[in-house]
C-alpha cells in the first residue's frame, strides 16, 4: 500500500553485456564469469509502487553535474537524440526547484528503453520514458517536465489512499505549464484555456476528488487536476501560491498526504473561503467556470 514507505536495497544479477538499474544508489557492482550483480540502496522511503527495475544494452553517462547532478540510461544509438528532448532537464530542476522548493533526492535519472512505451512513467528519482518519446524533436518535452515534477508531487509526497491521485497528476500536469510558461511556451493561462475546452467536450461524470478505481488515471483527472491548481492560483496570486506549493513540499518531504492536508495548508493564505472552490473543482461531476 502506497502508505507504507520504507527504504530499500534492491540487488539484480544479470549477463554481464547488459546494464542494470534500480532505484537509489549503486553501492556494488561485482562481475563472476559471464554475469554481474548490481546492488542499489534507496535509503529514503518509497512506496512499494515506485520501485523498478530497468535492464537493457544501455549506455549511462552523466549529463549535468549541477546542484542536482542528472543521468543518462539510454540505448547508445539514441545519444543524439536524447541530448536534443532532455537537453533542458537542468534548466527543469532550475525553475521547479526555485517554485517547488528544493530538489528531494540526491540525484535524477532519465531512462528511455529500446521498445516504444504508451506513456512515460515516474519512479523514485528516476523516469522511464520509451523510443518513441527520443525522437530529436523535442516533442514530448511536456512529458519530460510532468516526469520530473512527479519526484515532489508523488514520490517525496505520496498519497496516501488512491481517491487523492490528483494530487500526484493534477500537479504534475500543472508543472507541464509552469515550465511551458517560464521556457518561452504558452502560458498558463493560455493552456488552462486550452484544457478547459477540452474537458467542455468530454463526458462528465468523474468526481476529481474520488474518481475510483476504474477512472484513476483518466486524463480528465489530470487536466481538472491541474485546472483546480489554476483557479487556486488566481484566488490567493503568485506569491502566495508558490509560497503555499514549497511549504507543502517542505512540511511533507518524504512522507504521506492527502487533499484535507493541502486544504487545510492552502486555508492559511487567504481570508478568502475556498471551500466553494474545493467543491466545484474537486467534489462535482460538472464542469465549474473557469
Amino acid at each position: 500500500h502506497p502508505i507504507s514507505k520504507a527504504s530499500y536495497r534492491i540487488s539484480i544479477t544479470t549477463d554481464s553485456p547488459f546494464y542494470a538499474l534500480a532505484n537509489g544508489k549503486l553501492i556494488r557492482k561485482q562481475t563472476r564469469a559471464s554475469q554481474t550483480t548490481w546492488v542499489y540502496e534507496q535509503t529514503e522511503p518509497m512506496a512499494t509502487y515506485l520501485a523498478t527495475i530497468q535492464i537493457g544494452q544501455y549506455e549511462h553517462r552523466q549529463v549535468s553535474a549541477g546542484p542536482v547532478p542528472v543521468f543518462a540510461v539510454h540505448p547508445p544509438r539514441l545519444r543524439a537524440a536524447f541530448d536534443i528532448d532532455f537537453g533542458r532537464q537542468p534548466q527543469m530542476l532550475e525553475v521547479f526547484g526555485k517554485l517547488f522548493g528544493p530538489y528531494p533526492f540526491a540525484d535524477y535519472t532519465a531512462v528511455v528503453t529500446d521498445d516504444e512505451l504508451e506513456i512515460p512513467i515516474e519512479a523514485q528519482g528516476l523516469s522511464i520514458f520509451g523510443a518513441n518519446h527520443c525522437t530529436g524533436r523535442r516533442g514530448s518535452e511536456r512529458l519530460v517536465a510532468h516526469e520530473l515534477a512527479h519526484q515532489w508531487f508523488g514520490n517525496s509526497l505520496t498519497l496516501g489512499q488512491w481517491c487523492d491521485i490528483w494530487l500526484h497528476e493534477g500537479f504534475a500536469c500543472y508543472a507541464e505549464w509552469i515550465w511551458s510558461e517560464n521556457s518561452g511556451g504558452p502560458s498558463s493561462d493560455q493552456l488552462a484555456a486550452n484544457a478547459y475546452q477540452g474537458l467542455r467536450r468530454k463526458p462528465q461524470f468523474l468526481i476529481i476528488g474520488n474518481p475510483g478505481p476504474a477512472h484513476m488515471f483518466d486524463d480528465r483527472i489530470y487536466k481538472r487536476g491541474a485546472l483546480t491548481l489554476h483557479a487556486l492560483r488566481g484566488v490567493l496570486g503568485d506569491e502566495k501560491f508558490f509560497e503555499l506549493i514549497r511549504q507543502w513540499t517542505t512540511k511533507h518531504r518524504h512522507s504521506t498526504v492527502s487533499t484535507e492536508q493541502f486544504t487545510d495548508l492552502a486555508s492559511r493564505f487567504t481570508d478568502t473561503p475556498l471551500r466553494p472552490l474545493w467543491d466545484a473543482w474537486l467534489n462535482q461531476r460538472l464542469l465549474p467556470r473557469l
